[in-house]
């Protein structure tokens, strides 16, 4: 196996998704790297293990968030269940 199969592996494989507000990058994971995620769809962790989307708008990379699969399906018909303020801590 080479180093880039192995990072595919750990990491998935990006997608292209056409979207009303835009193209977005979606990337399935496992949820193996051990770290904790809020979900900006639900306002609800996403624990380490849980399989998960992380989506980001095209070219924006460094906006990517780390959804749940039914979150992110239903992003345009609802917003978050609760706003936080921009000082509030995020999750990774």
């Amino acid at each position: 196996m080479t180093p880039v199969d192995t990072d595919r592996s750990r990491h998935g494989v990006d997608t292209l998704e056409h979207w009303p507000d835009g193209q977005w990058r979606v990337r399935a994971v496992t949820g193996s790297s051990g770290k904790t995620y809020r979900c900006p769809g639900c306002d609800q962790e996403i624990r380490p293990g849980a399989g998960h989307l992380v989506c980001w708008p095209e070219g924006r990379i460094d906006d990517r968030r780390h959804w749940h699969p039914a979150c992110w399906r239903a992003r345009l018909r609802r917003g978050p269940v609760i706003q936080r303020s921009r000082n509030a801590p995020r999750y990774g």
